[in-house]
C-alpha cells in the first residue's frame, strides 16, 4: 500500500500585505517560494528559477509577466508556464487564505 503524503500550510504573511503587482519570496522548510499578486489574486511558485536557479524575486514583473534577471526567462505569473523558452513550468505551491492569513503548502504540488 502506498505511503499517504501529508501536506503542512506554513503561514507566510497577511493577505493584505502584498499589494497587486508585487512578489516576494519566503523562506518555507527547504524551499524558497515566491508569492505573487496578479489582480488581487495570489499565486505560490517556487522561488528559483528553473534554468540556474536564480531568485526569480530579484527578477521582474510586469503585469502578468515574471522575467529571471539572469538570462530573462519568462513565466506566466498566473499559470507558471514559460513564455521564452516555451516548454517550461515554475513548480506551484498550493495556497489558501484563512482569516485574512496567506499559508502555504511546504511542498511544491509536483514534487
Amino acid at each position: 500500500m502506498p505511503a499517504t503524503d501529508t501536506i503542512n500550510f506554513v503561514e507566510l504573511c497577511a493577505a493584505d500585505d502584498l499589494w497587486i503587482g508585487e512578489m516576494e519570496a519566503f523562506d518555507v522548510g527547504s524551499h524558497e517560494v515566491l508569492l505573487v499578486n496578479i489582480d488581487g489574486e495570489l499565486h505560490a511558485y517556487d522561488g528559483v528559477c528553473p534554468h540556474q536557479g536564480v531568485p526569480l524575486v530579484e527578477g521582474g514583473l510586469d503585469g502578468k509577466v515574471l522575467t529571471c534577471r539572469a538570462h530573462q526567462w519568462s513565466f506566466d505569473a498566473c499559470s507558471g508556464a514559460s513564455i521564452n523558452p516555451s516548454g517550461e513550468c515554475l513548480r506551484r505551491f498550493a495556497l489558501r487564505i484563512e482569516d485574512g492569513k496567506v499559508w502555504v503548502a511546504d511542498q511544491p504540488r509536483n514534487e
